[in-house]
């Protein structure tokens, strides 16, 4: 797999090591623990503010067209929240981000300290009674005293499962938004390579899972003159699939809309422009539904001309989400080519 800039083998390495991390909305320390590592090295600033963002500064050469840039990916992941506990030690459970049922039953869980449990049903007369609140979670306990000294109510657990490759394709949970934490760092390995004019912002935000909280405390605190997130996408590509614009290997997805956001008109055309300039590939992006961090960071003091690449992703919000590599590559390229240019022209 060829890249205009990206280190292919890097970022799969990256995401490898990034999406079998514990980290749900809320308990995002060890994913950041493990992005900061990589992070500190390639940095000029690294702090964490008071809603656990992660921010890495890399300081441009600056002069004419130089902007305050932010990029933001997520690193928090779904998760199971346990609310109560029976007399037998059976768990029951609140999601944390959106979950769905079918997605759910069989599945191996893990929380934060690495007990894990699986996914079970009460007996159902018929399938159309899978609800979320007919499922459980067994950690084998023997009794309710003995499961909430292993696992207290307000415990989060998250998919338990390793990533997995499929020729130039990854599976595996929590790559919303891993693969986009692998951009970042990616796109600041190639900053110091290749330096940019502009001082970027990379954020590793929290809780973008329960509506992009950390995302918009940092864009407060940074005010950008750019703000562009890095996430993924539904496809339309699978049998009798929903009609969407998006299919894995057709690059990276410049969003148009999505229900938090309509990209601004001027960072859209840029991501264009520069995409079809450069030779990257890309594909229009229209989501009926859901959002990214870019939503809550166009709305912060005056606003902020935002827009979003987004990684078409196969079966969102289960363990076995799937990714073309060359589109992750195909994300980070069309990043750092928009950062080695001067950005005039934009709104004030």
């Amino acid at each position: 797999m060829s890249a205009l800039y990206a280190d292919t083998a890097r970022l799969e390495r990256l995401i490898r090591e990034l999406a079998p991390a514990y980290g749900p909305a809320g308990r995002e320390e060890q994913v950041r623990a493990l992005i900061r590592r990589h992070v500190e090295p390639l940095a000029d600033e690294v702090s964490v503010d008071r809603m656990g963002n992660l921010i890495a500064l890399v300081r441009g050469a600056g002069g004419p067209g130089a902007r305050r840039v932010m990029v933001a990916a997520h690193m928090d992941e779904i998760g199971l929240m346990v609310t109560h506990i029976d007399d037998k030690g059976f768990l029951r459970f609140a999601p944390v981000g959106g979950h769905g049922a079918a997605t759910l039953l069989g599945q191996r869980v893990v929380f934060a300290d690495g007990t894990c449990g699986t996914i079970g049903a009460e007996k159902l007369d018929d399938i159309k009674d899978l609800k979320l609140d007919r499922l459980f979670i067994d950690i084998g306990a023997a009794d309710r005293e003995d499961a909430a000294r292993r696992v207290p109510v307000g415990s989060t657990a998250v998919f338990a499962r390793d990533v997995a490759t499929c020729g130039s394709r990854l599976i595996g949970k929590a790559l919303d938004d891993r693969a986009g934490c692998a951009v970042l760092v990616e796109l600041m390995h190639q900053l110091r390579a290749h330096p940019s004019v502009h001082d970027v912002y990379c954020v590793f935000s929290v809780q973008e899972e329960v509506g992009a909280r950390g995302a918009r405390t940092a864009g407060y605190a940074i005010s950008p003159d750019l703000a562009l997130a890095v996430d993924v996408t539904a496809t339309g590509d699978t049998p009798k699939g929903e009609p969407l614009n998006m299919t894995l290997g057709g690059g990276t997805a410049i969003k148009v809309k999505d229900n938090s956001l309509i990209a601004h008109p001027w960072v859209r055309q840029l991501l264009v422009d520069t995409a079809a300039a450069a030779g990257i590939p890309y594909q229009m992006e229209v989501l009926p539904y859901g959002g990214t961090d870019a939503g809550a960071i166009h709305l912060t003091k005056t606003g902020v001309p935002a827009g979003a690449l987004s990684i078409p992703t196969r079966y969102l919000h289960s363990p076995g989400e799937m990714v073309d590599m060359r589109d992750v590559a195909a994300t980070a390229d069309l990043l750092v080519a928009v950062l080695q240019q001067p950005l005039a022209g934009g709104p004030a």
